[in-house]
């Protein structure tokens, strides 16, 4: 790839989009899990039962609630 190639605005927006995909994968996967080993404490059925339901749910705000939180304090300090 030649260095003109570089500066192509397509090009760079196309590789911020990526960028941010990959990071929201990575939060969901990290999320995914986090949530999944606290919530699940057995052999999971045909349906999640209504108290694993209510911890994946509030497992996941919480998550989400503080990966926003960090992400506007890194974007305050800078």
């Amino acid at each position: 790839m030649d260095a003109s190639a570089l500066n192509n605005p397509q090009l760079q927006q196309l590789i911020n989009q990526e960028k941010e995909r990959a990071m929201a994968n990575e939060m969901i996967a990290k999320l995914t899990s986090a949530c999944w080993d606290k919530c699940i404490t057995g052999t999971p059925g045909s349906k999640f039962s209504s108290g694993e339901s209510s911890c994946l749910s509030h497992c996941a705000h919480r998550y989400m609630d503080m990966s926003m939180m960090i992400v506007k304090r890194f974007q305050s300090m800078q």
